[in-house]
């Protein structure tokens, strides 16, 4: 009998530090928060939201992704090693790809150029751990 998945439920990225990365993405994606321990939470809350390792978990469309804070500060992402290749994460044309493009400029932060793959275009970039990111908009 196989497993039958209905989807991701959630990706949670390992990071180096945890302010850091957390300007990043709400800076670059400002995504709805779902989870993370609140500053004033009492120790039954820390302990019930240990999971999260002092990090965040976000809204993106029904999925979520999370940083959880526990690498070593010399730590650096490599596409290369096993696990993680990238996070692609969807939008939805051209139009907003041309845009996140023109918003990482804004920001400062270095990309690759758009591309068009075909039946898709992609922009990649990589956050302050070095994990590359991709946003990807199908054609058509």
């Amino acid at each position: 009998m196989s497993i039958v998945p209905l989807g991701i439920s959630h990706v949670r990225l390992t990071v180096t530090d945890i302010e850091r990365s957390r300007a990043f993405y709400d800076a670059v994606f400002g995504l709805p928060v779902f989870a993370e321990v609140p500053a004033d939470a009492d120790e039954a809350t820390r302990e019930k939201l240990a999971f999260l390792f002092g990090g965040v978990l976000y809204h993106v469309g029904n999925n979520l992704l999370g940083l959880r804070p526990v690498a070593p500060g010399t730590d650096r992402f490599d596409e290369n090693r096993v696990g993680l290749d990238h996070i692609s994460l969807s939008v939805a044309d051209k139009a907003a790809i041309d845009d996140a493009a023109a918003a990482l400029d804004a920001q400062g932060i270095a990309h690759e150029p758009v591309k068009d793959i075909g039946e898709a275009w992609i922009l990649e970039f990589r956050d302050p751990d070095n994990i590359a990111l991709e946003l990807f908009a199908v054609k058509g």
